[in-house]
Formats: structure tokens, sequence, C-alpha cells
């Protein structure tokens, strides 16, 4: 007669594979959709690695065990796919699927708190810090209150390349001595890296969402909508705000809440810690939340 604990192990071991197969089941329909959207004819028979791509849409696991190891999995095949990929070109399409199935489970994490953190704790060190430190920084930014009035309609564009975006952190970095990561991810949480190109229900403009009036103070002469000038004009006001003695006051500053500065700092380590996070980042498509739900504005169909 097996014992107890023995039992428990095999029945744990049972979920997990019963698991792992309706992953390999779901990633089968996918690559059966994914050869629908791109016929032969059109682009050439799909690579192997094309055809296990997740779709836009896949149904997310709901229970921990589950998730864990999706997200386990989309991680490192994440990861493997930036090395095949060269950030001065577009996001390639291998990219752009695995990290939109990539950010929806850290949203689903972030906003279903107990399945988030049992999902959190049972992923291995090396995916870990990364969803951990994503999933916090998602949270905060749910925190930050939100304006009564109705949001205005956003328009997209495509972002200025992922290589483009870096050098012009670091030559703001040099001029005005605030660290390229925390303006990456003031880029990435004021306008996705500059996909969101309408204005904020305040009148905010560009990709790093200044006022007018702000920026003839800040902007140096430059133009508000172009990369380069905004990242610069935001490192300035960051170092006139005082970010060298106190990195969160100039943060407050520049978005008059809390749970803002947290966000940024969350973030910002990330990538800090690991500098892969920047192109996961990068990465991500823009969702926004409507009186009828969340939608996806960008990205594949």
């Amino acid at each position: 007669m097996a014992c107890a604990g023995t039992v428990a192990i095999r029945l744990r071991g049972v979920r997990r594979l019963l698991a792992l197969l309706l992953a390999v089941g779901l990633a089968t329909a996918v690559a059966v959709a994914v050869a629908q959207e791109h016929p032969t004819g059109d682009r050439g028979a799909a690579t192997a690695s094309e055809q296990a791509l997740p779709a836009p849409d896949a149904v997310l696991p709901k229970q921990p065990a589950a998730l864990a190891d999706a997200l386990t999995a989309t991680t490192r095949a994440l990861r493997q796919a930036h090395r095949r990929w060269d950030p001065s070109h577009r996001v390639p399409r291998e990219v752009t699927h695995l990290a939109l199935h990539h950010q929806r489970m850290l949203r689903l994490m972030a906003k279903r708190r107990a399945l988030g953190d049992a999902a959190l704790r049972r992923l291995p060190a090396a995916v870990r810090g990364e969803a951990r430190d994503t999933v916090a920084g998602l949270r905060h930014l749910a925190d930050i209150p939100r304006a009564p009035e109705r949001m205005p309609r956003l328009r997209v564009a495509q972002a200025a390349r992922a290589a483009e975006l870096r050098r012009h952190y670091r030559e703001a970095q040099r001029r005005f001595g605030v660290h390229w990561t925390i303006l990456a991810s003031v880029n990435f949480v004021e306008s996705a890296f500059g996909r969101v190109c309408s204005a904020s229900e305040a009148g905010a403009v560009g990709p790093m969402q200044f006022l007018p009036s702000t920026w003839r103070a800040y902007g140096m002469g430059g133009d508000i909508r172009d990369p380069r000038d905004a990242i610069l004009a935001a490192a300035n006001y960051l170092r006139r705000s005082g970010a060298r003695e106190n990195l969160d006051r100039a943060l407050f500053a520049y978005n008059h809440s809390t749970s803002y500065v947290r966000a940024i700092r969350r973030f910002a380590s990330r990538m800090r810690a690991d500098e892969r996070a920047y192109l996961t980042y990068y990465s991500w498509q823009v969702f926004v939340r409507t009186p009828s739900g969340t939608r996806r504005l960008t990205g594949p169909r």
C-alpha cells in the first residue's frame, strides 16, 4: 500500500502533466490558426518556432501551477527570441506573439492578486524576479487615481525602434545624470514608448507626455512629439526637479502620484537588473480600459 505522501506527490504530478498536455493542445490549435493567417503563398512556409506561437487571445491558465508553468515557458521562449532580434529593426512576429502572451499573463497576475501571488511563489528563480517586479509595477499603475471625466479617444502609431530609443536614453543620461532606465520607464508608462500619440485628458502631448506650458520651460526649443527631443526634455525636467538629490520627489513632480513613482521605480529597477526586460516591455502592446471592459489597441489580430 502506497503511503499518503507518495499518493499526493503522484497526484500533483498528474495535475501538472495534464496542464502541460492542455498547453500542448492549445499550441497545436495555435499552429493551425497561424498557418491560416499567413498562408504559404504569401510568406512561405512557417518555421517550426512560428507554428508554436501562442494565439493573440489564447485562453490563459487559471490555476497557479499551470499559470506558473506557462509563464516560465513563455519567458524562456521570449528570451531566446530576443537573441535572434536586431533591435535596430522592427519587432519580429515571433517576439510580438510571445511578448503579448507574456504580457497578458502578467496582467492577469496583477489583476487577480491571490492567483498572481500563488503563481509567483511557484516560479523558478530565473523567472521570478522579472515577474515579481513587473506584477508589482502593474499593480501600482492600477492604483493611480483616474480622472472621473471621460477618457479621450486614443490614437496609436508605431514606436521608434528599440535601439534608437536606447541611444536617446543614454544621451540624456550623459547630459543630465538621470539613469537611462528611469527615462525608459517613464516612456513606457506614459505612452508605451510612443505608441500612444494622442493627448491625455489633461492635454499632455508626445511620447513623454508634456503639457505645452511645461514644454516651453523644459523642451529646449525641440519638438514635443519627437522621441529624442522629448526624452532629453524629460531628463532636463527631472534633473531640475532635484532627481540627483531625491529621485522620488522629482518623479512625483512629473506625475503627482506615489503609485506612479513606485511603478516607475519597479520597472526601472527590473531593466537595470536585466536589460532584456527593456526589450520585453518595448515589445508589449497597448491595452486600454473602457466602460465595456479592457481592449487591446495594437498588435496581431
